[in-house]
């Protein structure tokens, strides 16, 4: 007999896992969540999102202060080693955790401390940090449980100067050379926040080109901006070894390259959590890289059993996630299943880009016609005296219909920028047009202005012809 039950119940308390929680509780379900941390948050507030979008803040500041003449002038050239840096970016975790706790103690929603897994499709049973066991009932289960940092079995992780990306945030020593295995979002953004510390980075990507999923444009300033920092890109190149000693590791690549440096950070994948769960007791089965396969209500093939998250792969990304947590709980409750499309990239590299629509290449192969209106943010007011001379704002339109088709920005805010465009192909019908833009009276200054600089570029082009 449980010692628990539920009417719902969450595995993993990150955005997902919480999102579903609460939205299942102010419906009037009795729920509990299970989070094998002693505290709420998931990897989301301890290892991933926010404590790596907060590094990356700091180290922003940082760069900011080196380039500013005011500051110059002071003649401070103390160097900022990495655990200082990571002291001050962990600050906000605390802040996260007590945020989240209040969110379940509000609306009555009971956290389990523990290991969780599966006795049947609707008992799981709970390991607690000391050892005792409980028995937890529901009748519709939700995994939520996340993922982690690929590890293949031949790399040594138990090394001080190999990491991965949960590893690095306890790195204690400041690496003046630093090899990042691995081009993906994750890679890119730790090989642009470490050299914006001034270390030398070395970053392999196996791909011929960075983030090809990106508009070519993007994807080409992203390559060029990072060379710029002081990063080496290396494309098209695999690992074949990696050997560590005290002092250095080497990396040997089946190209026959051996790169040695102070530490290595390998970004090449993740996994999902799921392979503690004991899934064959459900006769549910991962793919090989512990992912959960779902349907448009993102319920599993045991009726059920849901899950949302990193763990069912793609998108991966935690506003994905709060989003498919509601998702599922209104599901479970008998509404309309909306499983969520067209969510924006947000890609915090240095500096950050974010994207949402189609990209040239697509609509080229679409034999879609199209233009394309541009706003550099060195030409912008705002930009200027923020100091934000790098990036830029392109809007990508019907030539007949003027239908925004794609938004793509890199540069500072780049993340918040795109959800204007984002509203406006949003709309039904004629509310899609880029005329809105040029209609629209934005402040000023503001790097929101730029869409109205993109729109008039993007016009002039046409009535030019």
């Amino acid at each position: 007999m449980a010692d628990f039950m539920y009417d719902v119940l969450v595995i993993g308390s990150g955005p997902s896992g919480e999102s579903s929680a609460i939205a299942a509780a102010k419906a009037g379900k009795k729920v509990g969540i299970i989070e094998n941390r002693t505290v709420v948050g998931g990897s989301c507030a301890h290892k991933g999102t926010i404590p790596s979008k907060s590094l990356r803040h700091v180290v922003k500041q940082v760069i900011q202060f080196k380039n500013n003449s005011l500051f110059r002038e002071l003649g401070d050239t103390r160097r900022l080693t990495f655990p200082r840096v990571l002291e001050s970016a962990a600050r906000v975790i605390p802040k996260q955790v007590e945020l989240h706790t209040n969110f379940y103690v509000r609306n009555r929603v009971a956290v389990h401390i523990g290991d969780a897994s599966f006795i049947n499709k609707h008992e799981i049973e709970l390991v607690a940090p000391d050892g005792a066991k409980e028995i937890i009932g529901a009748s519709d289960i939700i995994i939520a449980t996340g993922s982690r940092p690929y590890r293949p079995d031949d790399v040594d992780f138990t090394h001080p100067r190999i990491y991965d990306s949960d590893t690095i945030l306890d790195m204690q020593h400041t690496p003046r050379h630093l090899i990042v295995y691995g081009a993906g979002v994750i890679g890119c953004e730790y090989a642009s926040i470490f050299s914006g510390l001034g270390m030398r980075v070395d970053l392999i990507n196996n791909r011929d080109r960075l983030l090809s999923f990106l508009d070519d444009e993007i994807s080409d300033a992203l390559s060029y901006h990072l060379r710029d920092s002081g990063v080496t890109v290396r494309h098209g190149e695999e690992y074949e070894s990696i050997e560590a000693s005290e002092h250095s590791v080497t990396l040997h690549l089946k190209s026959g390259k051996r790169l040695r440096a102070d530490a290595i950070l390998w970004c090449n994948g993740r996994s999902g959590n799921t392979h503690t769960l004991n899934l064959d007791a459900i006769g549910l089965k991962a793919d090989h890289r512990g992912n959960l396969k779902v349907d448009d209500c993102y319920r599993t093939e045991v009726e059920n059993i849901y899950a949302v998250g990193d763990v069912i792969g793609w998108p991966g990304l935690a506003s994905a996630s709060y989003g498919q947590g509601r998702a599922v709980s209104g599901g479970i409750l008998g509404d309309a299943c909306i499983k969520l499309s067209n969510v924006p990239t947000g890609i915090y590299t240095l500096p950050e880009i974010s994207s949402i629509g189609r990209t040239e290449t697509e609509l080229t192969q679409a034999k879609v016609p199209y233009e394309v209106g541009r706003a550099f943010f060195k030409n912008t007011a705002r930009g200027q005296i923020s100091g934000e001379y790098v990036g830029m704002l392109k809007l990508l339109f019907h030539v007949d219909t003027l239908e925004v088709l794609g938004v793509h920005c890199f540069g500072a805010e780049a993340a918040e920028i795109v959800h204007i465009g984002q509203a406006i192909m949003g709309q039904k019908g004629e509310g899609n047009t880029i005329q809105y833009f040029l209609t629209t009276t934005f402040n000023y200054p503001t790097m929101a202005e730029a869409y109205r600089v993109a729109a008039l570029d993007g016009m002039n082009r046409i009535s030019r012809r």
